[in-house]
């Protein structure tokens, strides 16, 4: 559809606007120095000033209108879905904001400060009932940081053959070590060839429950082995699981510390989300204090989850460091996801899941529309929505819901190819209440919506298989002599995305370097070696399907008799065909009315529900006409609203049609990359090097690897 037009009269939020309230300075306990007045943004305006915060679902049915809802500059909260995204509402200004937009909202939660303590309380109970949970530790309330250290010890110590303690590269912010474990038969032998399922938690540091998945899965894994269970014992014997249960170590401390406000405030510690760094484009005011006692509060730091260096500096990133969706200073500037591009550059990582909170999602690439569907795309939807039946979870590509650059998958996918997904845990709040976001979510067990299913237990089990599954990556096979390393390895420039300035602008994309290598110490003899595909995804091309049919031919839209007064919708249906009569790649509702010499006197709004009788799109701009465009529609009967906005008669009534094209054709662009395989002793000396191409799902055989070929 056509970007949204903000309704007339309508301006975008300014970018700076009044200073942090002296009241709201003088929350933060011990907080010195003095608020400047002059370059305080929006989120540090926002005061405690009696007003109960709120959270909407805003109606946005489409990603343009999602987009739009984000830059708006509100405090969202990345729960979407098809029909609209929720945003925290602090006060009647952000309300006005919205309304300014064109947009409209419904109430989800009255009193956000009433449902945190619901959720405390409900914790209270819930521990106090039960001696032990069902989760595989028998857990019954939220860990903290020194709880997640004790227990990956424990499990390194109760099973020694199967596990390996890892820390990553890099120290966090506050130098802090960033720890997790690998869980594999003979897990110490770290160069052994075996693909490799990573499990990641708190990214975002409020988001509890994303932790707890990740290390109740360590705990499963390992119970299931020592008590001999087939499916457990065949995986880890050929495959590894890497458990990372808190990547943002410094904002999880901090958020698990605080004192609870419930209300999203700046000095709402509890709902920190991004680390502690301190961007060099902070005014001076704000860089003083410390992580959990500062002027800027909460919104001190960078999300990591917008810090990868895939497509960089694009849509659903913040280039203002105040913003809870802050990008940081440079693609991968942040030593915690600098720590996990390392860490996956550095194994053969075939299955990625980053975990998070919350919208029952399983995210899959691409996160940004532009970039086009990856050449991957059956595969990695069919494990996506594979996992999607074990949780009850939305399956779909993350550009679907909105554009977020910088993600965890989208450079781990787009670089490395390994397959990366989200997962947004639960259905409401960043950490509500333990039984259902934790113990319901991971064992599919009532009220979680998986109830019955497997829940997350078996979506994680059904990702170890997927990283063990050949037809999924890629294998090379030789012979080496003993204590000799097979490596593969390559050095990749790639850009991020034309880069979005603090001033709206966009800038030419940034170049960044990875380097790739994996490992493997042979035993004598033949070997088998897990890898992922040589060439990138990034320059393989993009997925598409070529035309079963012709296309649908077009339909001439039927207005009702009469004309509904300003405010109100009058309906009209269509049948929408598929195969093997017609095969739609895209449906393009097209409707308009008469011009005027003043447009914005007269105005249309339109939105299409599918044959589910859920929302597939919307045209509500100040455009005429106005397009609504839907990629491989669903067959069956679609409505379409027509709401009359503003001014809408009979003089200026609307007609519309719908047209049909075909699937957009797979534009593979041939190109291949080559692994440089090399073979070095075990003091290190390098015998031979060649280069081996290797595609998804073959085998190449290269024979006597430490033999040097002949050019």
């Amino acid at each position: 559809m056509s970007p949204r037009i903000p309704r007339a009269g309508a301006t975008r939020l300014a970018t700076v606007t009044a200073l942090v309230a002296a009241g709201l300075a003088a929350t933060a306990a011990g907080a010195t120095g003095n608020a400047g007045r002059d370059d305080a943004p929006r989120e540090l305006a926002r005061a405690a000033d009696g007003d109960t915060t709120q959270i909407v679902m805003v109606k946005a049915p489409t990603v343009a209108d999602r987009n739009e809802v984000i830059d708006l500059g509100l405090d969202v909260t990345e729960h979407a879905d098809k029909r609209g995204i929720e945003v925290v509402l602090h006060d009647a200004q952000d309300a006005q904001t919205l309304r300014d937009a064109g947009f409209t909202w419904r109430v989800t939660v009255k009193d956000l400060e009433a449902l945190m303590k619901k959720n405390r309380k409900a914790d209270r109970a819930y521990a106090a009932s039960v001696a032990a949970s069902g989760l595989p530790s028998g857990r019954t309330s939220y860990r903290t940081y020194a709880d997640y250290l004790s227990d990956l010890d424990q499990l390194a110590r109760d099973y020694p053959s199967l596990t390996r303690p890892l820390t990553l590269a890099n120290k966090t912010v506050l130098g802090e070590d960033i720890r997790g474990i690998e869980v594999t038969a003979d897990a110490d032998n770290v160069k052994d060839g075996k693909p490799v399922f990573l499990l990641m938690g708190a990214h975002h540091a409020r988001e509890w429950p994303s932790a707890e998945h990740t290390i109740e899965f360590a705990f499963d894994l390992l119970q299931s082995y020592s008590a001999g269970d087939a499916r457990a014992r065949d995986l880890l014997s050929r495959s590894r699981v890497i458990l990372v249960p808190v990547v943002n170590v410094d904002g999880f401390k901090v958020s698990r510390a605080a004192a609870p406000l419930g209300d999203f405030s700046v000095m709402d510690y509890e709902m920190k989300r991004k680390n502690c760094s301190i961007s060099a484009n902070t005014p001076d005011q704000y860089t003083t204090g410390s992580c959990d006692n500062n002027l800027a509060g909460r919104l001190r730091g960078t999300d990591l989850n917008r810090n990868y260096p895939g497509f960089w500096g694009g849509g659903g990133a913040s280039p203002n460091w105040s913003n809870d969706t802050y990008r940081g200073d440079a693609p991968g500037s942040e030593p915690e996801s600098d720590a996990v591009r390392k860490l996956i550059s550095e194994r053969a990582v075939t299955v990625m899941i980053s975990n998070h909170t919350y919208s029952n999602l399983v995210l899959r690439p691409p996160a940004i529309a532009a970039t086009g569907l990856a050449i991957d795309e059956p595969e990695l939807k069919a494990l996506g929505d594979a996992m999607a039946s074990k949780n009850d979870y939305v399956s779909q590509a993350s550009y679907q819901l909105y554009d977020t650059s910088g993600s965890t998958e989208d450079w781990s996918y787009w670089i490395t190819g390994g397959f990366g997904y989200t997962f947004e845990i639960g259905d409401e709040g960043f950490h509500p209440a333990y039984e259902e976001a934790v113990v319901g979510e991971y064992l599919g067990l009532a009220p979680a919506d998986g109830a019955g299913l497997g829940g997350n237990r078996e979506a994680y089990w059904l990702a170890t298989e997927a990283a063990a599954d050949r037809d999924l990556h890629s294998v090379i096979r030789g012979t080496a002599p003993a204590k000799h390393t097979v490596s593969v390895s390559k050095t990749v420039t790639s850009e991020t995305s034309p880069v979005i300035q603090t001033n709206g602008t966009v800038g030419e994309p940034l170049l960044y370097t990875d380097n790739l290598r994996t490992d493997y110490t042979s035993t004598g003899g033949r070997f088998t070696f897990d890898v992922n595909p040589s060439t990138r995804p990034l320059v393989m091309g993009r997925y598409g399907r070529e035309a079963q049919a012709p296309p649908q031919a077009p339909i001439t839209l039927t207005n009702p008799a009469g004309v509904p007064p300003v405010g109100s919708s009058e309906y009209v249906t269509f049948d929408v065909q598929g195969l093997p009569t017609v095969d739609n790649g895209f449906l393009v509702v097209s409707v308009d009315w008469p011009a005027t010499a003043d447009p914005e006197a007269q105005d249309w709004d339109f939105f299409l529900t599918g044959p589910d009788g859920e929302p597939v799109g919307s045209g509500a701009t100040l455009a005429n006409p106005e397009v609504i465009r839907i990629p491989d529609p669903q067959p069956g009967t679609y409505t379409l609203e027509a709401n009359n906005y503003l001014g809408g008669s009979a003089e200026y009534d609307w007609s519309g049609e719908v047209t049909f094209e075909g699937p957009t054709p797979p534009s593979p662009t041939g190109t291949k990359e080559a692994w440089l395989l090399s073979c070095a002793d075990k003091r290190g000396n390098v015998l031979a090097t060649r280069e081996v191409v290797v595609d998804r799902g073959e085998t190449v055989d290269i024979g006597n690897a430490c033999k040097r070929v002949k050019d």
